[in-house]
């Protein structure tokens, strides 16, 4: 498997660059999410980064990079929901 060197902003981990696997088209995925354990409690919290362009070519407005940008009140993804599942 392929990895990029992408950038974490905002949150916990801004500033830091840590390797990403990247899918079959060579792009992360949609959002990171970042286990975070509490010492007091079992639980935790998990800190939730959504995938944006770095920058943008100049003539097409391609994405030239990529970087995570942290979302304080996003919530974890659940278990995947699939369509002949029941609910």
């Amino acid at each position: 498997m392929r990895s990029e060197e992408t950038i974490f902003v905002g949150g916990p981990m801004d500033g830091r660059v840590l390797p990403v696997l990247v899918g079959a088209n060579g792009r992360p995925p949609k959002t990171y999410e970042v286990p975070v354990p509490s010492e007091e409690t079992g639980g935790g919290t998990v800190h939730v980064y959504r995938l944006e362009p770095a920058a943008h070519t100049p003539r097409l407005r391609l994405p030239r990079g990529w970087r995570y940008v942290h979302e304080p009140g996003a919530r974890p993804r659940g278990k995947l929901k699939w369509p002949w599942s029941r609910t």
